[in-house]
């Protein structure tokens, strides 16, 4: 599959999915970076905005096995990853897979369960795997997480720890539609019998596998590598942070941006492929201080203030 093809069939998912949830196609497109660049997508907003809903019209666009995981105060580590159970014939244990082995997992409101369940999720982004009791189980290729939490001010929530934000590669919202969609939901819930659209498969799992593979082949000058890390630098240096850019961020900034040259047809990336995908790729990595955060700083202001200050260096595109 080459970057034209890829861009074709990432346009198609893209529109199977707005068959089925009212948003905008930046939402979408962020969120199709992240299955590009082999990331995962946390999803934030108030409920009842369509977060699940994106989830589940994704999987079922790609084609992919689904697996739904609701986070609850009393939700075990063992709920998620599996754990190993007693055969009474075999006279043996063996191990039960949990919700997350399947190609597209659904954390659902993250945030609900406390940080001990919610690391369970750890190894699976970042290894792709879980270990259980001393074993270690692969998990299904390809392997995604979108998870979905509402606003930490809400009752009953608990902060994201920052080792597991770090493992997003992309982090949006979907907000509430404008009138003109509000009204578009209705129509299409008038004309159906069930509650929630269902989304035809577009692709099939070797496709999937294909299409991540097209990031891989797209062309970056090395003005923009130093860019991408004079950006993640940046933010370390800012007097508002406590704790900025880690190199895998920088190295999820360099993925999302061929991701994005990709979504738009082209086999080498731009300047502003970098500053499109900056925010929702970094601005979730930042820890504030106290005095800014008192100050109502914000994550995605000292973002944009970073690519206000780093020079943006001119590409000429490559001869092909």
């Amino acid at each position: 599959m080459n970057v034209g093809e890829a861009s074709a069939t990432c346009r198609d998912v893209l529109e199977a999915v707005g068959s089925a949830v009212i948003a905008d196609d930046e939402f979408f497109e962020r969120i199709m970076v992240g299955v590009l660049s082999r990331g995962h997508v946390l999803l934030e907003d108030v409920p009842g905005t369509g977060k699940t809903l994106t989830a589940r019209s994704f999987a079922a666009a790609l084609g992919l096995s689904f697996s739904r995981i609701q986070f609850t105060p009393d939700l075990l580590p063992s709920d998620v990853t599996g754990t190993n159970v007693f055969d009474e014939e075999k006279r043996q244990f063996e191990f039960a897979e949990g919700p997350v082995f399947a190609n597209v997992v659904l954390a659902d409101e993250i945030n609900r369960a406390p940080p001990k369940t919610q690391a369970a999720l750890l190894e699976a982004m970042e290894e792709r795997q879980v270990t259980v009791d001393g074993d270690t189980y692969d998990l299904p290729d390809p392997f995604f997480v979108i998870a979905t939490q509402n606003p930490v001010e809400q009752e009953g929530t608990f902060p994201l720890p920052e080792a597991q934000k770090d493992r997003f590669a992309v982090k949006t919202d979907l907000g509430y539609p404008d009138l003109e969609g509000e009204v578009e939901l209705l129509r299409r819930r008038a004309g159906r019998d069930r509650r929630s659209p269902t989304v035809e498969s577009v692709l099939s799992r070797r496709e999937v596998l294909a299409l991540r593979r097209v990031p891989e082949t797209v062309a970056v000058d090395g003005d923009l590598l130093v860019y991408a890390a004079e950006l993640a630098r940046a933010t370390r240096r800012d007097r508002r942070v406590a704790v900025g850019v880690s190199p895998r961020g920088t190295q999820r900034l360099f993925e999302a941006a061929r991701a994005r040259a990709v979504l738009a047809g082209r086999e080498f990336v731009t300047p502003d492929d970098v500053k499109e995908v900056c925010r929702p790729v970094l601005a979730h990595r930042l820890v504030l201080t106290p005095d800014a955060k008192v100050n109502d700083a914000d994550e995605a202001d000292v973002v944009d203030d970073a690519l206000d200050r780093v020079e943006v260096p001119t590409i000429e595109r490559p001869a092909t």
